[in-house]
């Protein structure tokens, strides 16, 4: 295991517990079942890249693959009662000995490759680099050792500079005996074409209300049953979109958006200016931040309900589909909303580029788009 001594875990969504802690997984059947079916006919691959959008669940899956393998027997160490039955699930008990190690970071068939501490040793690096990669080297010879199976857990894939995502395709390329690398990747796109090509890919996909649910209360976090959808909504089935969202009264801002889009084109310029000084001062780069996340969001939701002539599924508000259609009754305006979403996003990204104050982006975003109304 990398050591980061006294600095946050880089895999862990502020907020929620790391996934090592996770005992179990929402929405995600499909990706466990096509592992468990590859490990039953025998055709359980040495490199599984896992992906997804952010926070649905991939690092849970990828420790919860991990720590089915280390606690399964390889073939030939059948015992005194011979082969058992094929597992029927991932599931492995919480007392299990390897779930206490794997919990303690001390289990020896276990690698965790993230990011580690920089040079000097004061924060967290930018990417995961060679250098630990290279501790894999150590890893391999005293593990070699008790026969076993070895996983390596890689996350996020997406933050491998190029020389450690070289020296991850020449272990993808030559992978030692009994050895499982599991690859997270929110953007499989962006890694090196050879390293998909060697993997076996496990899709995980958004979650629903009811999985959304289930998980907020499995991370210990306090959400009543009218909040579920539009978190779900909102965080586009991501449970630490979710959290974050939770942190930042994302669902207020989101209906405060909604409300200024819902009086154009004569804009409310007094609940605007609220909207826009709640973006300023010192510590307000988060909420800044999911203002014009959620602004792009909403307006996207007005250009799909325009396409399809159907507001989204899951509803923030009762009164958002109302918005939605009235702003977006077809297609020639979903076409209208799409294009003024471009503009005014790449006019506020220019802005928060060149340090334009908060105030004045929030606004000039806002007319931008009323516009386009």
């Amino acid at each position: 295991m990398s050591d980061l001594s006294d600095l946050p875990e880089p895999d862990a969504t502020p907020g929620a517990p790391h996934p090592r802690h996770t005992p179990a997984l929402f929405g995600q059947a499909h990706a466990q079942d096509d592992f468990l079916t590859a490990f039953n006919t025998g055709r359980l691959h040495h490199g599984w890249l896992i992906t997804g959008p952010r926070g649905v669940g991939k690092a849970t899956l990828a420790w919860r693959l991990a720590r089915f393998l280390l606690a399964t027997p390889l073939d030939g160490d059948d015992g005194l009662f011979g082969a058992p039955p094929p597992p029927q699930t991932l599931d492995i008990s919480q007392d299990h000995p390897v779930s206490g190690r794997m919990r303690a970071l001390s289990e020896p068939g276990l690698f965790l490759l993230r990011r580690g501490p920089t040079d000097k040793g004061d924060r967290l690096a930018a990417e995961i680099r060679v250098d630990e990669v290279r501790k894999l080297k150590n890893f391999f010879s005293l593990s070699a050792a008790d026969g076993g199976r070895r996983v390596v857990i890689v996350d996020c894939a997406d933050e491998l500079n190029i020389p450690a995502a070289n020296a991850i395709l020449k272990l993808l390329e030559e992978p030692p005996a009994n050895t499982t690398l599991l690859l997270v990747s929110h953007q499989p796109a962006r890694l090196l074409p050879t390293i998909r090509s060697r993997c076996r890919e496990l899709r995980c996909a958004p979650l629903g209300p009811t999985d959304m649910a289930q998980a907020l209360e499995q991370a210990e976090v306090e959400v009543t049953p009218e909040q579920t959808e539009p978190l779900t909504a909102l965080a586009t089935g991501s449970v630490g979109g979710a959290i974050r969202l939770l942190s930042l009264d994302g669902i207020a801002l989101y209906q405060d958006i909604l409300a200024l889009l819902a009086s154009l084109p004569a804009l409310d310029r007094p609940r605007l200016l609220a909207l826009a000084e709640s973006c300023a001062g010192k510590g307000k780069e988060d909420r800044l931040s999911l203002t014009l996340s959620l602004t792009d969001q909403a307006v996207a939701r007005l250009a799909r309900t325009g396409a399809t002539g159907q507001p989204p599924t899951h509803l923030v508000t009762a009164q958002e589909a109302q918005i939605l259609q009235k702003l977006a009754p077809d297609a020639h305006h979903a076409r209208r909303w799409a294009k003024a979403a471009q503009e005014a996003g790449d006019r506020a990204r220019h802005a928060r580029a060149v340090n334009v104050d908060p105030v004045s982006l929030v606004t000039d975003l806002f007319l931008q788009l009323a516009k386009a109304a």
